[in-house]
């Protein structure tokens, strides 16, 4: 319902996700643990399908991707050589009168968000007094928002040279005069602004007193770049051709907050693309194109996504920019796009000694590979899902449904089938449509309350078809079919309900709008 204001809305998402068994929160039982969530019954086939998707898009239908599964222990030297031990930091400032914590850029990015929404406020005014209005034309004009402007441009120069020159001060130089605020005490009572290491450590060794400290993975990617060798000789991989890896990764995050956006335990989604030095700008804009097409099969909404620049670079890249979703709490990173250069593979060699070199036929020389990355969360991507599915609908009179209206090919369950009675014979002949359809589909049978709270219950959690097995099934092996996002009900026989649920619940219909 459009009247509901966002941080309500999002409230509603939370709590939905528990009742229905998509998420829970961790050790509840026990008084949860921050920022550490459970997917429930409804939330572990949701992210297992959306994470099958990213697998067949990214696997499957490229010849020059394959795919692997690393270890979430590596040796401690790893994580020297990728820059994680001295530099994977992130800028942390406390608020004294409330004894809260902070990342220091995140409160400069919301305050700078704000002012993008004041511009974006001035424009829809705008556009609702006049037809024809050139959104382009009105920014250059507009006295209000070329003034709004000049403040993002001011406050991320300055942003950008102070995080570049690693120059804490300066970054809480800027928060005091932009006059940021704690936002549960109202004061401007900061901490001088420190680095805060992520990664979180433990020990492995039979003995304590023997024990070496490693760490748990910040992320999936160098699990990917110590096994390039491997890969490219056992796969006899040509250049240019792309690793895959889905699992967990770990961060010990400052401030982990907004329900399943930033946890300290998640799940990530990333590929490395091996290409020829020098080819790497090219190939940076084609993964851009790709995975923003990739998004935008969802059918969530265009309007949604953005490209965001990053205002510095990190330490191993020339070029990164985020896919930012519009989530109910605003525009967040999804998805990461970077070329990350050869930083990664001349490490490993410079620190394990090893060569890990391409021969290139073509060029008949060896080179060390330059690699673009393309790295989505899955948590975050569920979270897109979810928030964008999820609606209130007024139907007649005082009477509303909610509804999850997820893309069809990732939700739990494709379909429910309901006997009409529990007599008759309804039950035996809804139980042998289950069994010759389960092997292909994820289905649920329910049998109990009414066929009206049934439906509701599988709207709820976002059940595309509902099956309704009746007297007239008997005798004619027809049934009602009804479709949950438009309500609307048809008579199908039994023997084409196979080929239904392939045409309209297939993950072929998402891939063919890649």
């Amino acid at each position: 319902m459009s009247n509901i204001k966002p941080e309500d809305f999002f409230k509603n998402i939370i709590s939905h996700s528990k009742e229905y068994g998509f998420i829970f929160q961790s050790s509840e039982i026990y008084d949860g643990l921050s920022a550490v969530y459970d997917y429930g019954q409804m939330g572990v086939e949701l992210k297992k399908n959306i994470r099958d998707y990213w697998w067949k898009s990214m696997v499957q239908m490229h010849e020059n991707i394959v795919g692997i599964d690393t270890a979430i222990f590596m040796h401690p030297t790893t994580w020297k050589a990728s820059g994680h031990i001295d530099a994977f930091n992130d800028p942390l400032i406390d608020n004294k009168d409330s004894k809260k914590r902070y990342r220091a850029d995140v409160l400069i990015e919301e305050h700078v968000s704000k002012i993008e929404d004041k511009i974006n406020k001035e424009i829809e005014k705008a556009a609702g007094r006049f037809e024809n209005f050139d959104r382009t034309l009105f920014r250059s004009t507009n006295g209000r928002v070329k003034e709004y402007q000049e403040k993002i441009d001011i406050i991320n120069a300055r942003f950008k040279t102070a995080l570049n020159n690693n120059d804490l001060e300066e970054i809480k130089k800027i928060i005091i005069d932009l006059e940021i605020v704690c936002p549960i005490s109202g004061s401007r009572n900061w901490t001088d602004v420190r680095q805060f290491n992520l990664m979180f450590s433990t020990s492995i060794g039979s003995v304590s007193e023997e024990a070496n400290t490693i760490y748990l993975r910040p992320e999936t990617a160098q699990g990917i770049f110590v096994n390039y060798l491997n890969v490219q000789k056992t796969g006899r991989m040509k250049i240019p051709f792309g690793i895959a890896q889905t699992g967990k990764a770990f961060r010990n995050e400052i401030v982990a907050r907004q329900f399943i956006f930033r946890m300290r335990e998640f799940e990530q989604m990333e590929m490395q693309f091996f290409i020829k030095p020098g080819t790497e700008m090219e190939w940076y804009e084609h993964w851009k194109k790709i995975r923003l097409s990739w998004h935008l099969s969802l059918g969530l909404g265009k309007e949604k996504y953005r490209f965001h620049d990053h205002l510095k670079l990190a330490h191993y890249a020339n070029a990164a920019c985020d896919i930012e979703f519009e989530f109910p709490f605003g525009y967040k990173e999804l998805e990461g796009i970077h070329s990350r250069t050869d930083f990664d593979l001349k490490q490993h060699e410079q620190f394990s000694g090893k060569k890990l070199q391409y021969f290139d036929p073509e060029l008949n020389q060896s080179y060390v590979p330059f690699v673009i990355e393309t790295s989505v969360g899955l948590d975050r991507l569920f979270l897109s899902i979810l928030s964008s599915a999820f609606k209130i609908e007024k139907l007649e009179g005082d009477e509303t449904r909610t509804v999850m209206s997820l893309p069809a090919a990732l939700a739990p369950y494709k379909a429910a089938i309901f006997p009409l009675l529990k007599k008759d014979g309804l039950p035996e002949l809804s139980e042998s449509i289950m069994n010759s359809l389960k092997f292909d589909f994820n289905l649920a049978y329910d049998e109990k309350d009414t066929i009206g709270k049934r439906y509701r219950r599988h709207d709820a959690i976002g059940t595309p078809f509902c099956i309704t097995v009746d007297h007239q099934s008997i005798e004619d092996k027809t049934v009602t079919i009804r479709d949950r996002d438009t309500m609307k009900q048809s008579r199908i026989k039994i023997d084409e309900l196979k080929s239904f649920l392939d045409q309209h619940v297939g993950i072929q219909n998402l891939l063919k709008n890649l």
